[in-house]
């Protein structure tokens, strides 16, 4: 496998973690040291695994946690280092989401995500290398 197909598989696994409520999975998806981070939509920032963890763990055991679905990931890879930008859709709302990985003991380990609000997207397949599928217009 590539890079790419790698830590967009990594990607994968986040939110089918997130989609299944597995709190677990998830927190095996994340890099085991503080360094780690998160920001979720109309959160304060949470830094270190406890804090992580915990706002993932508060996320997905609460019975009204939204479904979430991730569209147009598109990987950014430098060395051991790399990043997912997508579009995260929560039933009609659309949130530009990142999730930053980092290869530990030859698998991507997340280190952060951040989803945010945007204003509209337009989700489509884009052949052009320099407008990237899932562009905000």
């Amino acid at each position: 496998m590539t890079d790419e197909s790698t830590i967009l598989a990594a990607n994968a696994a986040f939110y089918a973690a997130f989609s299944m409520g597995d709190v677990e999975a998830m927190a095996c998806l994340w890099a085991d040291d503080d360094a780690i981070s998160c920001i979720h939509p109309g959160w304060p920032a949470f830094v270190g695994r406890i804090g992580v963890v915990g706002s993932w763990r508060d996320i997905l055991e609460n019975a009204r946690s939204p479904a979430i679905t991730c569209h147009e990931p598109h990987a950014i890879i430098t060395g051991d280092e790399g990043r997912v930008l997508s579009i995260e859709m929560i039933g009609p709302l659309a949130l530009a989401a990142s999730n930053h990985f980092k290869r530990v003991g030859g698998m991507w380990r997340l280190v952060h995500h951040q989803a945010s609000p945007i204003a509209k997207a337009e989700i489509h397949a884009s052949s052009d290398p320099f407008r990237p599928a899932g562009q905000i217009h």
